[in-house]
């Protein structure tokens, strides 16, 4: 039971939204370059895993002590400080070991990357802290999509090609706007289903501020937006890229969900399926990108 509890505070539905950038980067580098540093690959990520779950740990106990997690009202699923499943002590410490252990990590990718790589580490590190942490959270203002965005998309992209090739990319960077789009999406679900929560504690994400409207319009058009792009980079590139429109209508599906379905227990299932959706997205990029490669 005690180990359900740290997966559960972990939250590994949404740790693919962590991997999917790192594979994309390392097979357009491959693409490019003939060749995967396979230790560099694992290594990143493996850090990419322990800073997603550091920022999900710190979050539920950072959540819990804002009072932002009321287990009465709450919509999602449990968080496992707020139901006394774990102390906050030991979430607080396994936290630290998880960024602890990426920036160990981190330093060694820094070692082969160079100070680029050292910059996106730090930046990340920081961040992942400061999303829940600190005077202003990012979680608690309308930044979060931004980040996630950023970090799970254009950084961990064009920072994952860096370690593989050697230099930066304009189609690392487009590809990595695009798949960040669907991760933050992911978050759009998140503070969607929980705004009346949020504005109790306080917090002033996008569905708060701006309200329901601007929220069905961020998700559709984060989900839907890269499959637009998709033809720019096949024409960049190689028809092979087109191949994450075979997903097309089941984002379509998700949009209509989230701009349907009454808020309640069901967005805990559409924010799992748009964490899927990326991370299929993702999958049939890498296969595109690994095509194109074999045609040339």
């Amino acid at each position: 039971m005690l180990l359900q509890h740290w997966l559960g505070a972990s939250r590994p539905r949404t740790l693919w939204v962590a991997v999917v950038p790192v594979l994309v980067g390392t097979a357009l580098a491959m693409q490019d370059t003939g060749r995967i540093a396979w230790a560099v690959f694992a290594v990143t990520v493996l850090a990419a895993l322990l800073i997603q779950v550091g920022t999900n740990l710190h979050n539920d106990v950072a959540d819990y002590e804002r009072g932002a997690d009321d287990p009465g009202t709450r919509l999602g699923p449990r968080r496992a400080t707020a139901e006394g499943w774990l102390s906050p002590g030991a979430v607080k410490r396994a936290a630290v070991t998880a960024f602890a252990a990426a920036g160990a990590l981190g330093l060694w990718l820094a070692w082969v990357g160079g100070w680029p790589i050292l910059a996106i580490g730090l930046a990340s590190l920081v961040c992942a802290w400061g999303y829940s942490g600190g005077a202003r959270p990012i979680a608690y203002s309308s930044l979060g999509e931004v980040f996630v965005w950023l970090f799970f998309g254009l950084a961990a992209v064009a920072g994952s090609y860096f370690l593989q090739a050697g230099r930066f990319d304009g189609t690392a960077l487009l590809t990595g706007a695009l798949l960040g789009m669907p991760a933050a999406a992911v978050l759009v679900v998140n503070n969607y289903r929980d705004r009346d929560n949020d504005a109790r504690a306080g917090r002033r994400t996008v569905a708060v501020v701006f309200g329901d409207r601007a929220s069905r319009v961020e998700y559709a058009v984060l989900m839907l937006l890269p499959f637009a792009a998709l033809p720019v980079l096949a024409w960049v590139q190689r028809p092979g890229w087109l191949w994450p429109l075979l997903v097309l209508p089941w984002a379509v599906l998700l949009v209509r969900r989230f701009l349907t379905e009454p808020v309640g227990p069901g967005f805990n299932v559409l924010l799992g399926a748009t964490a899927r959706l990326q991370f299929v997205f993702g999958l049939l990029l890498c296969a595109g990108i690994f095509l194109g490669g074999l045609g040339g």
